[in-house]
């Protein structure tokens, strides 16, 4: 079993205060075979833009890798934790490796022992094979999980595979002891809410909120909660979005940190930028189609810095939706400080190299 307090003192020292975490995508050849040398690419692009974590087989990296007749939840797994070990190392960093737990208990497991054994230091547990279940049901499978590795709790939206979850249910998620954070991704507020309020009402002080509302990061992120007198904030992402575009991601975190340590006013511009960014995603996340571009959004995001060969995905029906890819050159070019382009210039030869 692995306990919150095996993580590295400094690792979970940065998760407490908040980090970027971006969810891995994956890199696939125009055959759909695995293509190392660039999923290599990206695990150095995030370390080096600063991102604190890294999470891998969440929904970005494709569900479908655990298909048995695909057969890449192992090799992807295990080689990205390689990658990020070693990339680590050379650059003098520790960051928080995450993975994705998928599928009913006993799968679910599995899946957490061997991630274990891969030296990821927490699993992001999706409830998605639940979707009928009560939720004490999902509580037990919870607490079992618990006991091979710590949680970070997901709150997955409906529209690609979660479901709601009572405020109840967070109530006595809170409750287990090895939850090291909770990432929201409801897409709604009132469910966030939820999930804020079971954690403020808890009275807990070492469980981390995280927001995965893509549509909404920065509002989440400048926002201070107060519930019965505790005052609570979701203090860093784990997000899809933060896939592409890091750089400027982690910029942004450290700026929304320094700008609440200093108790100053929030400045106007950060309300008209959320918008921004928000706009970013429709283009990216494909919300116009029911989120059906979401992931060959982000890889074509990636593909067009070079970090990324094609926008292939597992599923050969799985592309840009019609108007997308225009939709994308848009916020490019209407944001361009919100894109890092000179960034992965500057560096993309160095991380492609071996």
């Amino acid at each position: 079993m692995k306990k919150i307090c095996d993580i590295d003192a400094d690792v979970l020292a940065a998760v407490s205060r908040g980090v970027a975490i971006p969810a891995q995508v994956l890199a696939l050849n125009e055959d759909r075979t695995f293509a190392p040398k660039y999923q290599r690419a990206l695990c150095r692009y995030f370390i080096d833009c600063g991102a604190g974590g890294i999470a891998v087989g969440v929904h970005s990296t494709e569900f479908a890798i655990r298909d048995p007749e695909i057969g890449l939840f192992k090799p992807v797994l295990r080689e990205t934790a390689g990658f990020i070990d070693e990339w680590c190392h050379r650059q003098g960093k520790k960051i928080l490796k995450v993975g994705g737990v998928c599928g009913r208990t006993g799968q679910a497991l599995a899946e957490a022992g061997f991630e274990e054994e891969c030296g990821y230091d927490a699993v992001l547990l999706s409830l998605a094979a639940f979707r009928s279940d009560t939720p004490e049901v999902m509580l037990e499978h919870c607490r079992k999980v618990a006991e091979v590795m710590p949680l970070i709790g997901f709150y997955l939206q409906p529209s690609v595979g979660g479901r709601l979850l009572p405020f109840e249910f967070w109530r006595e998620f809170v409750k287990i002891e090895n939850v090291l954070a909770i990432k929201m991704a409801p897409f709604n507020r009132y469910c966030t809410l939820d999930v804020v309020r079971a954690l403020a009402e808890s009275g807990r002080d070492d469980i981390t909120l995280y927001t995965g509302n893509d549509d909404n990061l920065l509002i989440d992120l400048l926002s201070e909660y107060e519930i019965n007198g505790r005052k609570m904030r979701i203090k860093g992402g784990l997000l899809g979005h933060w896939s592409c575009w890091t750089r400027k991601a982690v910029e942004l975190l450290d700026e929304l940190h320094a700008l609440i340590d200093s108790g100053n006013p929030i400045p106007p511009e950060l309300l008209t930028r959320a918008i921004r960014i928000t706009d970013c995603n429709a283009a990216f996340f494909d919300p116009a189609h029911g989120f059906a571009g979401c992931i060959p959004g982000l890889h074509e995001v990636l593909r067009r810095q070079g970090l990324l060969p094609g926008i292939w995905c597992l599923d050969p029906a799985e592309t840009l939706s019609p108007g997308q890819a225009e939709e994308i050159t848009r916020v490019h070019d209407a944001y361009p400080d919100l894109h890092d382009d000179d960034f992965v210039a500057a560096k993309l030869a160095k991380w492609m190299a071996d």
